[in-house]
């Protein structure tokens, strides 16, 4: 992902959170808080041969503090025209891939229960459910009707 990417990575973003089961966010931030809010050696786009940008895949760390340096949180957001071609699955595969080249051990993500395709895809990529979080926040597009969000983590199996 580089600054290329930028419109379309936030295009799709803007989707996924019009769809209502993608984020708590009303909208997709500028380029410039997105890019600062993301470590730059892991994030990544999926692009067609033309170079269409069909998905990207991003992490942010969960703490400052030293001891959380292997863990991050990830977002995967696929273009709504690409969806079930396995665009996310190989976006996370790249992920994967990459952090645990970079040593990080454990990658999380929240995501809303209604998202099933979602779920399926991290369970399937190696991700277990650590738990509901219930009533986490309220969710604007939804007249601030309360969500619950479900809480994934995928622990590398080669970092001890």
């Amino acid at each position: 992902m580089c600054d290329a990417d930028a419109a379309a990575v936030l295009r799709i973003y803007q989707a996924g959170i019009d769809s209502g089961h993608a984020s708590f966010e009303p909208a997709a931030p500028s380029w410039a808080a997105f890019d600062a809010g993301r470590l730059p050696d892991h994030r990544y786009v999926a692009a067609d041969d033309r170079d269409t940008v069909l998905g990207w895949v991003a992490v942010s760390a969960v703490s400052s503090r030293n001891v959380y340096a292997g863990v991050v949180e990830h977002s995967v957001y696929v273009d709504p025209a690409a969806q079930r071609q396995g665009v996310g699955r190989a976006l996370l595969d790249a992920l994967i891939a990459s952090t645990e080249a970079a040593g990080i051990w454990t990658i999380q993500s929240g995501i809303f229960p209604e998202n099933a395709a979602s779920l399926a895809m991290h369970q399937r990529a190696g991700f277990r459910v650590v738990g509901v979080r219930e009533r986490i926040a309220r969710h604007a597009m939804h007249g601030g009707r309360w969500r619950d969000v479900v809480l994934l983590e995928r622990r590398s199996p080669h970092i001890t």
